[in-house]
């Protein structure tokens, strides 16, 4: 969450940080900032709201002199969101200012030392506390600024991304990173650095990945890498092939609607490359089968969507291997003494590979003993780099908040997964792997079927994007789907939403249905569907209004439902990738005839790095 971008170079700076920014809005925020040494001083522009109220001001940076510089985007931790509290921060005499992503989880009693001292705090944020702290070591021990870094550094707890610039050394950009996505853009006659690769993607696609406690010096002539103890580190460059329309609109009003319509080609692009003369190859794992036989149990660990994803790979894993499979939140995972050893494979998900929860995950599982797998999209995060085995999604860019081709395409590896070790275990037939890897390269052509009727879909949300309650019910898969449908259209709409397990309804939730309640059926599951439409028969006769999504050919849902949509037919646990897309549109249209902004809805952010 929150974003970074400093420059050092020939150009004015200020333009250039904010187009920087602008590209990092889909991270969330509540206030922007920006920090330019102008020749004679360190000078500050800080603005509450949407960036373009800091723009404005600024006339797009214009007004702003200097060629360094450091730019932020806030989103509220400590402190509310105000001009005060809002990023860069800066030391009591103005020497130093500070960008930072994470959080500070020692700052109050950083705090109260420095005050003891005399130092005046002006604002509540946790970031103060650092440019404070740099300032007093500064002062205190005579030393340069990197030596000042490095004592901060020791001194603070908890996780960071830093941007810094002091007007003592004008020709110098530093940064640092711990636990907190940072990256360094390599450029002629001028470097970056970025929390996000999109925000500098137009100037340079040579980057290097920073690792934990490293410091980064930039000049405009050259970067130098080091750790703590001022020894240099030798860092390999990494060449971003994005197009940048990838990071782009191209045309489309909103990047979700981008995203979900590139989703055929994401899920081929994830697929493809590892399906070679009608086997599943997997290069990125090494894995055995007597590894594999040890294994006791998985336990899958994420967040959010990727937790969802989770939930559907717990049937498909199990289905395949025969392994017991449990799917845990990341959060209570690593906080409820978890009882796993060298017997357990923990699987990790993530898309941006940094989220702060599910990392500290897995570094748990690591410490117990346990053997980890990773399935990220992007390559060199902090997850992947830290797993014993990953597979990447190869997804591309996701900029809107509320995700969807990563979703998906984290559900075709999962797929590929499933096939692979159920192969390798010899608990599938040759039969049914054979006829899995035809399912699946069929995925693609059948979502881009499902995307070309849309409309229908668009009908049924413009009939019901009033609605105040809505709630999803499925059985087996169709349930673990139910969990991802509905919190897309929470996040994006802010329209109460609930899934249920479909058998559960008798147990309390029916309640809750009165007239004119929507209802979304899932009956995709077809040893299930008609005890599924014995639920939606009891929905009904409560007065819910029913939209049923189900398989072609299963007409007699029509009798039990008010509207459907049928979609093709695959094999039962390849069946999400296909009834997540007209939830995923549903979702969409009701956001965007309600006027949400769907690529930043309101309090959320798409990298959450931070507990």
């Amino acid at each position: 969450m929150c974003g970074i971008v400093g420059y050092i170079g020939g150009d004015q700076a200020a333009p250039l940080l904010l187009k920087g920014l602008e590209k990092l809005e889909y991270r969330g925020y509540d206030s922007a900032g920006v920090a330019v040494y102008n020749g004679k001083q360190l000078e500050i522009a800080k603005a509450k709201g949407r960036l373009k109220v800091l723009s404005d001001m600024l006339e797009e940076g214009k007004t702003l002199k200097g060629t360094i510089g450091i730019g932020h985007t806030r989103w509220a931790t400590h402190g509310a969101p105000s001009d005060i509290n809002s990023h860069p921060q800066v030391s009591d005499s103005g020497k130093f200012a500070v960008v930072h992503n994470g959080i500070i989880e020692n700052y109050l009693t950083l705090k109260n030392f420095l005050t003891g001292k005399g130092i005046q705090f002006v604002s509540e944020t946790d970031t103060e506390v650092v440019a404070q702290l740099l300032e007093y070591y500064y002062h205190k021990y005579q030393c340069d600024i990197f030596e000042a870094i490095a004592r901060v550094i020791h001194k603070v707890e908890g996780s960071y991304a830093l941007g810094i610039i002091c007007e003592d050394c004008p020709d110098e950009l530093y940064a640092v990173r711990k636990d907190s996505p940072l990256i360094v853009g390599l450029g002629e006659g001028e470097n970056f650095i970025a929390s996000d690769v999109t925000a500098i993607l137009a100037h340079t696609r040579e980057i290097y990945r920073l690792n934990d406690d490293e410091i980064v010096r930039l000049t405009r002539g050259g970067v130098t890498v080091y750790n703590t103890d001022r020894d240099v580190v030798e860092k390999q460059a990494v060449h971003i092939d994005w197009d940048i329309s990838a990071a782009e609109k191209g045309g489309y009003e909103h990047f979700m609607f981008k995203e979900i319509m590139e989703q055929p080609k994401a899920i081929r692009d994830t697929i493809s490359p590892r399906i070679r003369n009608g086997k599943v190859v997997l290069d990125d794992i090494t894995l055995t089968r007597e590894q594999l036989e040890s294994f006791r149990r998985i336990v899958i660990v994420a967040c959010g969507s990727a937790y969802h994803v989770g939930v559907v790979a717990k049937y498909a894993l199990e289905k395949m291997t025969r392994i017991p499979v449990e799917v845990d939140v990341a959060s209570e995972f690593r906080y409820r003494e978890p009882l796993v050893d060298e017997k357990v494979l923990v699987l990790v998900i993530s898309q941006s590979g940094e989220t702060a929860d599910t990392l500290a995950a897995l570094r748990e599982a690591k410490r117990l003993g346990a053997r980890t797998l990773s399935i990220v999209n992007v390559v060199g995060s902090s997850i992947a780099n830290e797993s014993d085995d990953v597979l990447y999604t190869w997804a591309g860019p996701e900029i809107a908040v509320a995700t969807t081709k990563a979703y998906s395409t984290q559900l075709a590896v999962v797929y590929l997964l499933a096939l692979y070790m159920g192969n390798l275990l010899g608990t599938i037939s040759q039969e049914t792997y054979a006829a899995g890897i035809q399912d699946l390269e069929k995925l693609p052509d059948q979502v881009s079927e499902i995307l070309s009727n849309r409309e229908h879909i668009q009908y049924f949300a413009s009939k019901n994007f009033n609605a105040k309650d809505i709630f999803f019910i499925g059985r087996n898969i169709d349930y673990a789907l139910s969990l991802e449908g509905s919190l897309k259209l929470k996040e994006i709409s802010y329209i109460h939403s609930e899934a249920y397990a479909a058998g559960e309804l008798k147990h309390g939730t029916i309640s809750l249905v009165e007239d004119g309640t929507l209802v979304v059926a899932l009956a995709s599951y077809l040893p299930l569907f008609d005890k599924t439409m014995s639920n939606v028969k009891e929905v009904k006769a409560r007065g819910a209004y029913v939209l049923g999504l189900t398989v072609e050919g299963k007409t007699a849902i029509e009798k039990e439902t008010d509207f459907v949509f049928y979609l093709p037919q695959t094999n039962s646990m390849m069946q999400p990738s296909l009834m997540v897309i007209p939830l995923q549109l549903f979702a969409y249209y009701v956001a965007a005839m309600k006027g949400c902004d769907i690529d930043k809805p309101r309090n959320l952010a798409k990298s959450v790095t931070v507990e």
